[in-house]
């Protein structure tokens, strides 16, 4: 059986939010989310959290490679696919062991369903320049989401936008809602991490982190407290890297006012839309749907 849960409290109030210009109550001036960023950039972390993969895929009718540049002498490699100029257009952050270009099998999905798929890589995958740091991550997607949100403008896409983001792409999807409010009409987040603390465990590396007595990391879970946006948890039960405890812990947490969840029975980290692709796709449409103006 699989849960579909929403949650009404109060009227949704959409806070004013903007990168580096926070007025967040409960976390801002109180967390440091640099320096929890900082924190995991050292090569003890680095090397179990990112696997990189240097590949691209060629341009197609409805598949297009974007570079978008975040840095001097440094580009975010993005694939776009697009379904129609009316769609819902979804802003991807991808697994750690991943490339936008493995989304070639997955993205005709998603179209099959009406969204249109703009999939973001990270520094040294597929073809972006680079190496990548969690501190980057971050701060890259900024200027990516600037980027697709123009270039949709742009080109006539008139779809509303939506952030997704899988296991590792929890943080940067997470980030982006934080601080766009206005600009998403909801959060997908699939697979995702909640603490740094159980994240700091499943690493191993628990004694770079003796004398820091809460860490901070990503800020998934104190970030999504102040995400206002219609939020979508999706999880495997039985996920074997991520509990699925995770997934329901950013549920509770999450500040949304109409919020969801799908947890996957039988489902693992990585098979899960194996296990649970019509009913996966079926709350995404379903979400993106209900929240498309």
């Amino acid at each position: 059986m699989f849960f579909l849960d929403m949650q009404r409290i109060f009227p949704l109030i959409f806070q004013e939010a903007r990168h580096k210009m926070l007025d967040h109550e409960g976390i801002q001036g109180m967390t440091d989310f640099d320096k929890g960023l900082e924190l995991y950039d050292r090569p003890e972390i680095l090397y179990r959290l990112f696997f990189p993969r240097r590949e691209t895929a060629a341009d197609t009718d409805n598949a297009r490679n974007h570079y978008v540049d975040v840095a001097p002498g440094v580009a975010i490699c993005c694939r776009f696919f697009m379904f129609s100029n009316d769609a819902p257009n979804i802003i991807y952050f991808h697994g750690n062991g991943e490339i936008a270009a493995d989304y070639d099998y997955v993205a005709p999905v998603y179209a099959q369903y009406g969204l249109n798929l703009f999939v973001a890589d990270y520094r040294g995958y597929g073809g972006s320049s680079g190496n990548p740091t969690c501190t980057a991550m971050i701060e890259d997607a900024h200027p990516v989401f600037r980027y697709f949100r123009d270039h949709v403008k742009e080109a006539g896409y008139t779809g509303d936008i939506f952030a997704m983001g899988r296991s590792l792409g929890s943080a940067p999807a997470i980030e982006l809602a934080y601080h766009y409010q206005e600009e998403f009409r909801g959060l997908v987040i699939e697979s995702g991490f909640a603490t740094a603390r159980n994240q700091i465990g499943r690493l191993g590396v628990e004694y770079l982190f003796d004398d820091v007595e809460e860490p901070v990391g990503f800020g998934n879970d104190l970030k999504i407290r102040e995400v206002k946006v219609p939020t979508l948890i999706i999880h495997g039960e039985w996920d074997e890297i991520i509990p699925a405890a995770e997934g329901r812990q950013l549920y509770e947490l999450s500040g949304a006012q109409e919020k969801f969840s799908l947890f996957v029975p039988h489902a693992g980290h990585n098979d899960i839309m194996y296990h649970g692709m019509e009913q996966y796709m079926d709350a995404v449409r379903s979400f993106a749907g209900r929240y498309t103006k």
